[in-house]
């Protein structure tokens, strides 16, 4: 980013969801990130997935855990699943958002919200064709052995 990068047209806040199944994102780019967006975020998910259990990891961002979203969810099917604090890295979206971040955001200086926006959305329906469904939850990894964690007083 330049030295003179300023915020004057504010920030803009994007809202996603990965579908395991596909490897697809599905996103939204708000001016605010409230939990009014992410009930409205969460309805449109219900649509595109119209039945079955629909489970949603989230981190502990406040508005992800308002009562109205609490009621929404259990009157549509809806489980929110919640990481552990500090560990956003065991949501694999993280990754997503990772090379999100390195393709289209690193080293930009985008002169307009539209076009930072272009550029994102340019980026995903880009990962959108290429994406394989998510398999692999590393079964081999040492962290799922209970002999991994390491000895400490």
């Amino acid at each position: 980013m330049r030295a003179t990068y300023n915020r004057y047209g504010g920030v803009r806040h994007m809202i996603a969801a990965l579908d395991l199944a596909s490897g697809q994102l599905f996103y939204r780019l708000r001016d605010r990130k409230r939990s009014s967006e992410f009930l409205a975020f969460l309805r449109q998910l219900r649509v595109r997935f119209p039945s079955g259990r629909l489970h949603i990891v989230c981190d502990n961002f406040s508005p992800h855990r308002k009562a109205t979203v609490a009621a929404w969810c259990a009157d549509h099917d809806v489980e929110l699943v919640f990481t552990p604090t500090y560990s956003s890295w065991l949501n694999w979206i993280e990754s997503e958002f990772t090379a999100l971040r390195y393709f289209t955001l690193d080293g930009s200086d985008y002169p307009s919200h539209a076009a930072q926006e272009s550029a994102i959305a340019g980026y995903i329906r880009w990962a959108n064709r290429h994406a394989r469904p998510k398999r692999h939850f590393a079964p081999e990894s040492k962290i799922r052995r209970p002999d991994y964690l390491p000895n400490v007083a």
